[in-house]
């Protein structure tokens, strides 16, 4: 498996909540209708929370300033990610996803990258 690793800031004027509504409740049902057209097969939203608890472990690290979330992507192989990229159709998935991403994630300080996932518990 592959999986592209998202960690989402939102925009400036955007609370978390709000920021949170709309990825949950107006860009995943995007995602999930573009899912096929671009090779993923399991996708996950994992939304900050506990912010007390999450400040007060942030501080005693002195880390920097927490995501207001992160979204998993996965695909079944490089191979299968290689082969989606060549699916009619796939560049104007991507495209409308990310139009839909300059709505409410700051992009410029969102980092993502691929990864390959080695499970140790669990």
């Amino acid at each position: 498996m592959i999986k592209l690793t998202f960690c989402l800031r939102r925009l400036p004027h955007l609370s978390r909540e709000e920021f949170q509504r709309y990825w949950r409740e107006q860009h995943a049902p995007l995602v999930a209708a573009r899912a096929k057209t671009l090779g993923i097969v399991r996708y996950e939203q994992v939304h900050a929370g506990f912010d007390a608890m999450s400040e007060a472990i942030r501080a005693s690290r002195n880390a920097p300033e927490p995501y207001d979330g992160i979204a998993e992507i996965w695909f079944e192989s490089e191979e299968a990610m290689q082969a989606a990229g060549r699916n009619p159709g796939v560049s104007e998935a991507a495209r409308e996803l990310l139009e839909d991403e300059r709505k409410f994630i700051d992009l410029e300080n969102s980092p993502l990258w691929y990864n390959c996932v080695h499970t140790i518990v669990g």
